[in-house]
Formats: C-alpha cells, structure tokens, sequence
C-alpha cells in the first residue's frame, strides 16, 4: 500500500520483536526512508544496525526523535511514562507518536502525564506476537493477516489517527478500533488471562516433588498449552498490573468455570463432562474457521 507520502523518519523506541518486525515490514514495503532506534542497550541496538532493521540509534532518547515524523513506543508498558518523559523535548510539533502497549488504559494515563490533551498521540496495539524476543526473532512477516487495535483518544486529530491506520496497513494488518476500556477487557479474557494461566500452570508443575519427570514424560499438548509461558517474564509482569482490574475480573470468572469443571470430575459427570468438551471444541473450531483465508 503506497501512501501520499512516504514516512521520512521513522523512530522506533524499543527495538525488540515487536518494534523490529515493524521495521522490517515498513521497510519491504518501501514506505520509510529512514529508521532511528532508540533504548537502554547499545549492543541490542548495534545489533539491530548490523541486521538492518535500523539505519542508525541514539541512547539519548530525545536525540533519537529529533527531526522524526513518527515515532513508535515498544517497550514494557511500566517504562511507558519514563520513555514519554525521555522523548517529549526531542519531538517535532507535527511528530505523531503511537505505542504497541498490550494494555491501553494506562498507556493512556501515561501518555496524558506527559502530554496534556495531545492530539497526535495514537494509542495502539498490535495482536501479534511469538512467545521469543529481541529483535533476532524479528520478522517482515508478523502482522500479516493480524489485527492491529487503535484506541483513538476524544482529543486524537483525525489526521494522526489516519497516519498511523495507514502505518499498520502498510505492513499487512487488518486495523480496527475501540475504547482503551473496551480493548483491555477483551485483551485480558483472549490474552492476558491464557498467558497468566500459562505461567502459572508451569511454575505449579516446578514446586512439585515429581517436576522432572513430570516434564520428562510431558507430550506435545503440554509444550502447546504452555508455550507462552517462554514469553518475556518482565514484559508480561507489567501487563498484568497494568491491566490489573480487567484481568482480575476475568480471573474471577474463570476460576468459578473452573470450580464448576472440577466438582463434575470429582462427581464423574461423565454427560456433563462432555458437553463442556463438545461446546468449547465447536467453539474454538469456529474461531479457527475466522482465522482462515
């Protein structure tokens, strides 16, 4: 998808998995001229250079926005307010920032602490992903045929929303959009919950006397139920509390399912037992019918 026009300077903070397949599909595309990184680590960003995802870096993260048109915020969502702070002096008037946060409300919260009311911030989240990180498990490929949310804000300019639309469609992304309230109640009942879960079906397994050969002898269904438990544990730590009150709800909900599930097994509810089985199979086997071309 070719723009009016192409994005001059683009400046990416966090140049991980999310940041990196973001430049790399920007750049396939031929939508971008030049790519500046941003963060902490000098060797994940020399790095970065060396792959090609990124023309140059900056650690000095208001000299990295300098002179940019977009900026990308992808880091963990509790350095969120730090990194607008860092960027806010380096940003052009017309810049327009966006983030990749997997929880909007208190992306949002940040972004006005720093900002006021500013009409060319974008909030946003792609929901894409791998259980790796770093920008080695980058890939062009990520978002294609992914859904990418935008959490427009009451002051966001409809020109900055238009811009970073056409940012995620450029890359193969389906865009949609909501309330940050809406999307972190939906991404705590798809997302958040299965990784908590995830996390905490592993580490449960761990503490018990027979954990070696429990993973010893553990088959394919474990290793795919659990794969998101290799995820970035600080990454995911900040989610959580991020989005704390959403996915307590969640977790309340689900808890009692999962009551309900155990009193049958308990009982041998067979016919129960089943009916549960047979609702949740057609269930995800119509998700899965959506998810193909």
């Amino acid at each position: 998808m070719r723009p009016s026009a192409a994005i001059e300077q683009l400046a990416i903070i966090g140049v991980g998995l999310i940041g990196g397949s973001l430049a790399r599909a920007l750049r396939n595309a031929g939508v971008v001229k030049t790519i500046v990184g941003g963060g902490r680590s000098e060797a994940s960003l020399a790095r970065a250079r060396e792959l090609g995802v990124i023309d140059r870096y900056e650690l000095d993260l208001a000299a990295a926005v300098s002179g940019a048109d977009m900026v990308v915020v992808g880091v963990p969502l509790g350095a969120m307010r730090s990194v607008f702070e860092a960027i806010a002096p380096g940003l052009r008037d017309a810049a327009i920032v966006t983030d990749v946060g997997s929880a909007k409300g208190s992306v949002v919260e940040d972004a006005r602490a720093v900002f006021g009311e500013w009409p060319n911030f974008v909030p946003g989240h792609p929901i894409a992903g791998t259980e790796r990180s770093g920008v080695e498990a980058s890939f062009s490929e990520l978002f294609q045929r992914r859904r990418v949310i935008l959490t427009p804000l009451p002051e966001t300019a409809t020109a900055a929303l238009q811009r970073v639309r056409w940012l995620w469609q450029a890359t193969g992304a389906e865009v949609v959009e909501m309330s940050a309230a809406h999307h972190d109640e939906v991404l705590a009942a798809t997302s958040h919950l299965p990784h908590l879960l995830a996390y905490g079906l592993v580490e449960s397994l761990s503490r018990w006397d027979s954990s070696q050969e429990i993973f010893q002898f553990a088959a394919g269904g474990f290793r795919d139920f659990t794969r998101i438990a290799s995820s970035d544990p600080v990454m995911w730590r900040d989610i959580c509390l991020a989005n704390r009150e959403a996915l307590s709800a969640a977790l309340d909900r689900y808890t009692e399912d999962l009551a309900r599930l155990a009193a049958l097994v308990r009982s041998g509810d067979g016919q129960a037992l089943e009916q549960v089985f047979q609702h949740a199979k057609q269930a995800r086997d119509r998700f899965v019918a959506m998810l193909e071309p």
